[in-house]
């Protein structure tokens, strides 16, 4: 069985993090996020992946190659202009074989048993099934009803309330699909087609079999910095069942290779700090930080639930909460930075410096 990784996307919901860097590579407690989604995929099995790439795809390839690191071998599917979810995938077709595929929506990070996502669709003998979530609030998203064999009824495009209470559900698509490829034969060839708006209504209307897989498995879609926080967040939580690179100690705090505090830096975390990373005298690491390789932060100052990328250099006595800094990033000392504040790559703020949303 082959999967399809929908990463195409210009990520401009997580700007200005993506300005430079597309979303599928962006990092996720210091590993690219798509790296996530190819250790799951490796985890159950799956030795062959096509990736669907339209932004910055140069970026992506140089990271993954050939996928002979991971074990797996890596097709990559260029889009010339954005095609949409299933336009996308129509695109691969020529690397499509007559097994079910795996999609996955480039967005989402999750744990979700895939082994039994599997058995599941050929239980059922279905030619699509989905893997639902249920989340507290379902109106941003679509509802997607079942009856009491799973088999899906219908599809509630961004209900209210009212209709939320009616369904009896809060169940919405979690962007993991088992699709037979033989759906595709209708999917225009080089035109926008949408999974949930077009190609899986039209398939329900003509009787289809398409399930829905119910999962209670760690899931979100990383749509903003917000999300992005949350993940991290999630991660050193221990909610999500990801690895985390680094050396365990006081049973959350990951320290990577060459990161040595000293005795008088305050760590409480959780938190994972990178590679090489220097701290300098009386630092406080309170909770949630993600520090990437190479980060240099100098004597007194604190950070707190905040996520900063490699090569950054923060000075001394600066403050930082609840932020998140791009690639090599410059903070001058006595500055404070707080409440949501997401810097670009490269951004250098001036010594004394107050910045909060």
């Amino acid at each position: 069985m082959k999967a399809v990784i929908i990463a195409g996307g210009l990520g401009t919901r997580l700007r200005p993090l993506t300005n430079n860097t597309p979303k599928p590579i962006v990092p996720l407690a210091n590993l690219p996020m798509i790296v996530r989604q190819l250790d799951l995929l490796v985890c159950h099995g799956i030795n062959e992946v096509i990736i669907n790439l339209h932004y910055l795809s140069h970026e992506i390839k140089k990271i993954l190659g050939d996928g002979r690191k991971w074990g797996i071998k890596i097709y990559y599917s260029i889009e010339n202009e954005p095609l949409g979810t299933a336009g996308a995938v129509k695109n691969a077709e020529q690397f499509f074989d007559e097994d079910p595929l795996i999609v996955f929506n480039g967005d989402v990070i999750t744990d979700l048993n895939l082994t039994k996502l599997i058995g599941f669709h050929h239980q059922k003998q279905a030619v699509v099934t989905l893997a639902l979530t249920e989340v507290e609030d379902p109106t941003a998203f679509g509802l997607i009803l079942r009856d009491k064999d799973g088999r899906v009824t219908k599809f509630l495009e961004k209900p209210n309330w009212e209709q939320v209470i009616q369904a009896k559900t809060k169940a919405i698509n979690a962007g993991t699909y088992i699709i037979d490829p033989k759906i595709f034969r209708d999917v225009p060839v080089g035109e926008p087609y949408s999974f949930e708006r077009q190609l899986y209504p039209s398939l329900l209307e003509k009787g289809v079999r398409m399930f829905g897989y119910l999962s209670t498995a760690y899931w979100i879609d990383i749509g903003n910095p917000e999300k992005y926080k949350e993940v991290h967040q999630a991660i050193l939580r221990g909610e999500v069942a990801v690895k985390i690179m680094g050396t365990r100690i006081n049973n959350k705090v990951w320290l990577g290779e060459g990161t040595h505090p000293d005795a008088t830096v305050k760590i409480l975390g959780p938190c994972l700090l990178g590679n090489n990373v220097r701290l300098g005298r009386n630092t406080e690491i309170r909770d949630y930080v993600v520090l990437g390789d190479n980060v240099i932060v100098d004597e007194g100052s604190t950070l707190d639930r905040c996520v900063v990328w490699e090569g950054c250099k923060i000075g001394k006595g600066v403050h930082f909460v609840d932020c998140v800094l791009g690639r090599n990033c410059v903070i001058e000392d006595q500055s404070i930075i707080e409440h949501g504040v997401v810097l670009a790559d490269n951004s250098v703020i001036k010594k004394g410096s107050r910045i909060s949303l």
